[in-house]
């Protein structure tokens, strides 16, 4: 991670609120045969830990349960010109980011475990893309959902530490840091601009 205490997020819980909200990791670890990645979505679980999936036939799976993994999670990135600061002569180029990364031990879900985890999943991400009319495993013949279950292994991390970058132009003044933000919209990249954009403070 970055270490300019500037890109720093304010605590753990926030690193680990943003990564749940993202919701998409690179799950990496070290085995016999070299480095391995999968890739998956992610949930909470009720004692902390993180839970995700994954088929049954990826290369990792066999080699995970009990495995020290590193789930990298990746937010909005992009390059920073120069041109879009106030003296543009006095600057190089960057690249912002946000990234959280959390280290971990992996186990092995049983069944009850992984239906938790789909569930989980549904219900984090169901309700702000069908509010009206969420998908349930209620909605599911019980037969087909039973054998579709056997094409995936569920997995849970009990956290051990989790580091962030939250690189978002806080160390250049406001002027470049709005000048860069307007820059990354015209180029189309609105997620990062958004998130550049200093916050309204607030009057009474």
């Amino acid at each position: 991670m970055h270490p300019n205490q500037a890109f720093r997020f304010d605590s753990d819980a926030a690193m680990l609120d943003w990564a749940v909200a993202r919701g998409f990791a690179h799950i990496l670890a070290a085995t016999a045969d070299g480095p391995m990645v999968a890739h998956a979505p992610i949930v909470p679980a009720s004692d902390g830990a993180i839970r995700f999936h994954l088929a049954r036939g990826n290369r990792l799976v066999p080699l995970l349960d009990g495995a020290c993994v590193v789930l990298s999670v990746a937010g909005p990135d992009g390059y920073i010109t120069p041109n879009w600061y106030a003296d543009p002569v006095r600057q190089v180029p960057t690249w912002n980011y946000v990234a959280v990364e959390i280290d971990g031990i992996a186990r092995q879900l049983d069944e009850d475990g992984l239906i938790a985890q789909l569930d989980a999943l549904a219900a984090l991400h169901e309700p702000r893309i069908f509010p009206d009319r969420p998908w349930t495993r209620a909605k599911m013949d019980d037969a087909r959902f039973r054998a579709m279950l056997r094409a995936i292994i569920g997995f849970e991390v009990t956290i051990t530490a989790v580091r962030g970058t939250n690189k978002l132009g806080q160390n250049k003044p406001l002027e470049d840091r709005i000048g860069a933000a307007e820059g990354l919209a015209r180029s189309g990249d609105v997620a990062l601009a958004d998130l550049m954009r200093p916050t309204p403070t607030r009057t009474s």
